[in-house]
């Protein structure tokens, strides 16, 4: 309807991100799994009638998964599900933010185990060397049985709303390190790419998975496992 154009984030970002894989040949359609509108029934999975069991669902349907981290990296603090976990600590919330920017959410930081605030204009160097920092320590205060990576791409230089100036290399060196940690330890992982406000950010998403791709750390079993190229089978790949 137009609406895209009245505002900076791009709403075509994951189709060209696909695009862009495909022209790679990382994805081919046979690999797409299309999104089917939810049921009830499949409501009920994640909700109860009261907030339809306030997405405590990974616990309740997923044999094995007693604990899980969540490790944020959007320029912005996590605060939705920060609320929706505030008393569970079974979930243990590592995030890193533009502390100067929205929501600012006093409350919701409350649930965040692991807090990094960044100042404006944060760059690769000291932004890179906190997050690897960060990501180890979490992992080893509470070893969780899945992790779930918020790999916003709303950090990167020029973006007005994340306020950082992280350059496209040092976004794909990010999630590089977080797979390096999270999956030297065998833990299964699953990314999702969340924010980002600028036209290039599907570009550099599908350089990220590309590169993770081709040392190993996403796609087929490999000979061996290490913190330099872990290979145990993960979670699917990309389902859009």
């Amino acid at each position: 309807m137009g609406l895209e154009k009245l505002h900076p984030f791009d709403a075509g970002k994951w189709g060209k991100v696909i695009n862009f894989l495909k022209e790679e040949k990382l994805l081919s359609d046979s690999m797409l799994v299309e999104a089917r509108e939810a049921s009830d029934e499949d409501l009920l999975v994640v909700h109860t009638r009261r907030y339809l069991n306030e997405l405590k669902f990974l616990f309740d349907r997923v044999e094995g998964i007693a604990r899980a981290t969540i490790i944020d990296l959007d320029a912005h603090q996590g605060n939705g599900h920060e609320r929706d976990f505030m008393d569970d600590k079974r979930v243990y919330i590592m995030d890193v933010y533009n502390r100067h920017i929205y929501p600012g959410d006093r409350f919701a930081k409350q649930a965040i185990r692991r807090k990094v605030e960044l100042d404006w204009g944060a760059e690769d160097e000291e932004y890179l060397s906190k997050v690897h920092r960060n990501v180890e320590r979490a992992l080893q205060e509470q070893p969780p049985d899945v992790v779930v990576y918020n790999a916003g791409t709303d950090i990167l230089e020029g973006d007005r709303l994340g306020g950082l100036s992280i350059s496209p290399g040092g976004i794909v060196k990010r999630d590089e390190l977080v797979f390096r940690v999270v999956r030297g330890q065998q833990i299964p992982i699953l990314m999702v790419t969340s924010g980002g406000y600028q036209k290039r950010t599907a570009r550099i998403i599908a350089d990220s998975i590309l590169n993770l791709h081709n040392l190993g750390l996403i796609g087929p079993e490999m000979p061996s496992v290490s913190a330099q190229n872990s290979d145990t089978p993960l979670l699917p790949l990309l389902v859009p």
